[in-house]
C-alpha cells in the first residue's frame, strides 16, 4: 500500500482528502477531510519518528540505527518537532543579556575547561545542548567569566568550568571511560555513586563528603562535553573522544 502524500505533485500545493472508501463493502464518504500534521512528513521525517519511537526517544539509538551523526540526528528532532508544529526549530528567545566580556580565555589550553568556555563565549555564552534521550538543556555562562548555569541544573552555587578538568581526568586514569554512576538514589561512596564514578567526581568538587547525599548533573555535563567533542555520551558511561585523548 502506498503512502499517502500531502503535496500535490504538480504545483505543490497542500492536498486534501475527498473521498474514504471502505475496503469490505465498498461503501464511500465524500467530504473534505483535512490531513494530520502527521500526514504531512515527508519520507525522511517519517523514517525519523518510526525510529525515534522504536528506541524511546534515545538519541544515542537512532545514531546508531539510521547510521548518522549526532549533530544531523539533532537537527532531524528539530525539522521534526517543527514539521508537528511542536515549537521544534525555531530560534529561542534569550531570556538575559548575557555579558562575556569577563570570560577570559586560554585558547592554547588543551584542558577541557579552556575548550569549553572558548566554544561557549563563541556562541555568545548560550548554547542548547542535548541529553542522551534528546531533552535540551539550556547553557548559559555566567557574568563572573567563570562559572556557568542551566535550566536543568537548579542548584546553587553555579557550577564552575574546572568541572570539566576532573571529569577528563578521571576518564583518563580509567583508560579514556567512566561510569556515569547515580545520584539520584545514593549516598557519596555508596555502591553506584562511588568516588570513581562521574557523578562522584563531581561531587567531590563541590565539596560533598563520603555519606552525604548529592544532585545528579551528569546528564547536563555529558550533553556538554559531547557538544564540545571531549567526550561521547555512552548509555550508562561517559567516553573520552580519540581527538581529545591524543592531546
Amino acid at each position: 500500500m502506498n503512502r499517502l502524500i500531502s503535496k500535490c505533485p504538480a504545483c505543490h500545493g497542500t492536498l486534501r482528502v475527498s473521498t474514504l472508501q471502505c475496503p469490505d463493502c465498498g461503501m464511500e464518504l465524500r467530504n473534505t477531510f483535512d490531513l494530520s500534521p502527521f500526514d504531512r512528513l515527508d519520507k525522511e521525517q517519517f523514517e525519523f519518528l518510526i525510529t525515534f519511537l522504536k528506541d524511546r526517544g534515545n538519541l544515542k539509538e537512532v545514531q546508531s540505527d539510521m547510521q548518522i551523526s549526532y549533530p544531523t540526528a539533532k537537527k532531524k528532532l528539530d525539522e521534526l518537532l517543527a514539521a508537528l508544529n511542536l515549537g521544534g526549530g525555531t530560534e529561542k528567545v534569550m531570556p538575559k543579556e548575557i555579558d562575556v566580556s569577563r570570560m577570559d580565555v586560554d585558547y592554547t589550553s588543551t584542558l577541557a575547561s579552556e575548550i569549553i568556555k572558548a566554544k561557549l563565549k563563541a556562541h555568545g555564552g548560550h548554547i542548547t545542548v542535548y541529553t542522551a534521550r534528546g531533552l535540551p538543556c539550556e547553557i548559559y555562562a555566567e557574568s563572573d567569566g567563570t562559572t556557568f548555569t542551566s535550566d536543568k541544573l537548579p542548584v546553587k552555587p553555579a557550577y564552575d568550568y574546572k568541572v570539566f578538568d576532573d571529569i577528563v581526568e578521571l576518564l583518563i586514569k580509567q583508560g579514556g571511560r567512566a561510569k556515569k554512576g547515580n545520584g539520584r538514589n545514593y549516598k557519596l561512596g555508596e555502591p553506584g555513586c562511588e568516588e570513581n564514578t562521574v557523578v562522584g567526581t563531581i561531587a567531590l568538587h563541590r565539596g560533598r563528603t563520603i555519606g552525604e547525599s548529592v544532585f545528579d548533573p551528569v546528564f547536563v555535563m555529558a550533553a556538554i562535553l559531547e557538544w564540545a567533542g571531549i567526550a561521547k555520551n555512552g548509555r550508562g558511561e561517559l567516553i573520552l573522544t580519540e581527538e581529545h585523548n591524543d592531546l
